[in-house]
Order: structure tokens, then C-alpha cells, then sequence
């Protein structure tokens, strides 16, 4: 190796990071939007699946767990992109800005 030991190109591992605000960023370990692609690095990028939030509304929560922090109140015929289904829950964000969180999937339906 040379003096210059500089390293080059578009993705340098220089330092460690500050990690993204969980509930305004699509972003997990796992997985991330397909919006995050060459921004941050996971295993795998979805792209989103948008659906509409049902009559009555629901809950955008931190965790798919019914008893978990409420982040906002997702209003009748709001537009939510899935990221994520595991069970009943279905995770994702109202878009790459967020905020992102988990809702109940039968909450939500197909958009038209």
C-alpha cells in the first residue's frame, strides 16, 4: 500500500452513524423503503404496497402490540404504505418521511 491511504468511493465506512429516528424513517435492520436504497444499508428493500385506512380509523403504534405508544391517529381514507406484514400487523409509514409505525391489518384496505 501506498502513503495515501485514503479510502474512495460513494459508500465509505468512516465513523459510526447517528441512527435515524425509528417512527420518522422507514427504516429497520431488516428492512428498509425502497426510497432508502443507497442511503442506508439492510438486507432488503420493500416497495411499498399502498393501502387506505378503513371507516373508524386506527391507531399508527410504536410496536405491534395493542398496549404500545400511540403515535398519531390514522384518519378514514388516509394513504398508508406498507412496508411489512407479520400476523395481524402490518408496519410501514404515511410516506418516506414518515412517521412510521405498526397498524392492525385489517385496518387497512387495497387503494382503489
Amino acid at each position: 500500500m501506498t502513503g495515501n491511504s485514503q479510502t474512495q468511493g460513494p459508500f465509505v465506512l468512516s465513523s459510526a452513524v447517528t441512527r435515524p429516528d425509528p417512527h420518522k424513517v422507514p427504516l429497520r435492520g431488516d428492512l428498509a423503503h425502497i426510497a432508502l436504497a443507497g442511503k442506508h444499508f439492510v438486507p432488503h428493500y420493500a416497495v411499498p404496497q399502498p393501502r387506505t385506512v378503513m371507516p373508524g380509523g386506527a391507531p399508527l403504534l410504536t410496536a405491534p402490540d395493542d398496549a404500545a405508544e400511540e403515535l398519531c391517529v390514522l384518519m378514514e381514507g388516509d394513504s398508508f404504505e406498507v412496508l411489512d406484514v407479520a400476523g395481524k400487523w402490518a408496519w410501514g409509514c404515511l410516506s418516506v418521511e414518515g412517521p412510521v409505525g405498526y397498524i392492525r391489518a385489517d385496518r387497512l384496505e387495497a387503494t382503489v
